[in-house]
Formats: structure tokens, sequence, C-alpha cells
């Protein structure tokens, strides 16, 4: 977090970075939202330095032990904060998880993973308080007032929507936010607004932009092979037998090391395929390449990622789409949330996998207004939803219907 701050302040001096930051704070974070396209490099990486620095906060305070699960919601914090959270505008929304556990006697350690994952609906607290006409305090108090109902609700959501795709989807909370986001949607529409599509999209060309990702992963890397040596080795090969259905916290079930020598290898590769395919480095792209690192420490590996992956670039191409437009782009990086199924049932899976949520996800962003940043797990976990009861239909031939 301290380098993200050191490098915001690097691109666009310190002045412009934090004057950036308050700026942001207060704007429209629906998707596609790039920070880096209305706010500049420097602003972004400082909001997402403070948005890093929110959940790591939590988690120390909570006393929750490092694992593969906060791995991933660190990465996946600051990398949706270049393109919508802020610090903001998911407070309000902790707040509200945090409410909901002390009503049925849960420790908020216990529901921690979903506050910090609930944050992707930040934009819906955003929208309230910057797009729906209202000013001063009032927007303030109103944003603030649904950001703690949307934290209070999501919990009973998330475990409701983790047996809909039972486990195959790595980005379960982002199908539980997008469910409620479909009724927030509903109801601001009833009131008589109307979503607006948001593009921003930054295309100038940085040395820090494109070369943050790899020298991170590199990071990673170095330091499960100095701390780990051989055995860390080892545990990458352990790691890629494993399908990464939930919950599959490769930290625990081998080594922290062996899961840093996998995040940066995932660093890595989706690194590569945006630079041959020519895409922009950018919050968007950033933001899912960090996620994506993160979640090499729950669920995704190089072996059970590439089957789909390669649909969804199937699947664009079939259709005649640029590989660099920012839906295809993004899918291409957040697909990888469907990567248990082709670990699970093979490749042909997860070819099939691909190619079904590249068509849904085109779709789904506007079914919900843009306000659920993680819009590739909502179409993910239908996607997932739809392939595995097919699967589990066709293998109930075995037994015979009842």
């Amino acid at each position: 977090m301290f380098s993200f701050i050191i490098t915001g302040i690097a691109a666009d001096g310190a002045a412009a970075a934090f004057g950036g930051f308050l700026d942001i704070q207060f704007q429209p974070a629906r998707l596609i939202s790039d920070f880096m396209s209305t706010s500049g490099i420097g602003a972004s990486f400082i909001n997402a330095a403070a948005v890093g620095a929110v959940g790591l906060i939590l988690i120390v305070l909570s006393k929750v032990q490092l694992s593969g699960s906060t791995f991933a919601a660190i990465f996946t914090m600051m990398g949706f904060a270049l393109f919508g959270k802020t610090p903001v505008n998911i407070i309000p929304i902790i707040i509200g998880v945090y409410i909901s556990g002390k009503l049925i006697g849960k420790s908020f350690s216990e529901y921690i993973i979903i506050a910090l994952f609930g944050t992707a609906l930040g934009p819906l607290v955003s929208l309230v308080t910057c797009e729906l006409g209202l000013s001063g305090l009032s927007a303030i108090a109103v944003g603030t007032i649904a950001g703690m109902a949307t934290g209070f609700l999501l919990p009973a959501i998330a475990v409701a929507m983790l047996h809909f795709h039972q486990g195959y989807n790595l980005y379960n909370l982002g199908l539980s936010c997008g469910f409620f986001a479909l009724f927030a949607a509903a109801l601001i529409r009833t009131g008589g607004h109307t979503f607006e599509g948001l593009l921003l999209w930054h295309t100038e060309d940085s040395v820090i932009l494109t070369f943050l990702v790899p020298v991170l992963s590199l990071i990673l890397i170095l330091t499960g092979l100095f701390s780990g040596g051989r055995r860390s080795l080892k545990d990458l090969m352990a790691i890629q037998k494993h399908s990464g259905r939930l919950p599959s916290d490769f930290m625990d079930m081998e080594s922290m090391e062996g899961a840093l020598l996998n995040a940066g290898l995932i660093g890595l590769a989706g690194s590569l395929y945006i630079l041959l395919i020519g895409g922009d480095f950018n919050g968007p792209t950033i933001g899912g390449l960090l996620t994506i690192m993160g979640f090499g420490a729950f669920g995704t590996h190089l072996r059970n990622s590439w089957p789909v992956v390669l649909g969804v670039i199937l699947a664009t191409l079939l259709f005649g789409k640029s590989l660099t437009a920012p839906g295809a782009i993004l899918a291409a990086i957040f697909c990888t949330t469907l990567a248990p199924l082709a670990g699970a049932f093979g490749i042909l899976t997860g070819l099939i996998a691909g190619f079904i949520h590249l068509v849904l996800v085109h779709q789904t962003g506007s079914w919900q207004g843009g306000m659920n940043l993680y819009n590739n797990g909502f179409a993910g976990g239908l996607t997932a939803a739809f392939i595995v009861s097919v699967i589990a239909w066709y293998r109930s031939k075995e037994s015979g219907f009842k």
C-alpha cells in the first residue's frame, strides 16, 4: 500500500495526487468509471492505497489471520479502488455488515470476508449520493443509510448464493451483490431515474502502468522462492492439481510460499496477455489483474484458468468483437472466476463456461445499472449454476430419476 502511495506521488506529484483523491470520493463510480481517466494516475493509486488500508485495518482489528481469502480480499479491494471503490462509498456497507452480525450474535470476524468483498456495491452509495439530485448533508446521509442497509442484507444473500452455484464461482459475492443490485436498480428506475451508461476508459500509455503488475508479480515470486525454497516449487505444483472449488485456500491447503508463487505467475500471465493483444493498462485492467492475483491464493491457478480464458477469446472472435474492447478484455481477465469448472470437470467444460460467460456478461451490467462492480462475478455465478445443473442432470441418469 505504501508503494502505491509512492507510485501515485511519483506519477502526478503530491498536490495533484491527493487533490484528485479527494475529488474521487464524490464522483459517480458505476461501471465503467476509470478513475485514471477522471482524476489521474496518482489520485487513483492514492485511493487504492486508502481502500486497501481500510481492509487491512479491519483484518488486524478483527484478529483474523492471513489466509487465501483475506489475501484475495485485499488485492480485490485495491484493484477495484482504481475504478469504483472509495473509502467514502465502502465504509457504510461495512458498517451494515457489522450491524447484521451483531443482530444475530455473530462476531465481525465471522462476517469480515462478506464485508470486504461486499464493498462491490460501493457505486450504489455513490449513485445515491451523487446522481439522484440530492445535495449537501442530505445526500451524504441518504447515501450512508443506503449503504448500511445494503451491508445489513448482504450476509443472508451471500450464504444462499453459495448454494446456488455450489462453489464453482469464485466471486460468490459478485453473484450476491448482483442479485441485490437487481432489486435496487428496479427500485431506483421505478422512482424515475434513468441509468446512463458510463465508459470512462484511460487509454494513454504509461511506463508506470505497464510495469506495475509485472514488477509486483516478480516480487511475490521472489518472496515465495526465498521464503520457501524448493518446497515452494513443490507446493506450486500441488496447487495446480486442485480444482479450485470454493473454499480452496491454497495458503492453508499447501503453503503461503506456494500461493505467492502462484499469484505472481498469474499476474505475469495476465500482463503478457494484455501486451500481446495490444490492450490498455489502466484502472480496470490493472484492477482485474490485481484481483486474479489475489485469487491466486484462493482458487485460481494457471491449469484451471486457461480453458475458460480461451473460451472467452473464441467467443469474442466468433462474434466479431475486438479482443481489446473494454468488455472483452475485462471478461478475459475476470472469467477466471469460473476456473473451478475447468478444474473439476475438464478442459471442454472450461471452454464452454468461458464462451457462455462472454455472451452473458455483456448483458448483465445494464440489468444492475452498473452498480455491482463484480459484474463478471454475477455473470459467472449464473453461468456456473447453469453448467453445474446440466452436469448434475446428465449424471443423474446413472442413478435414475427420482
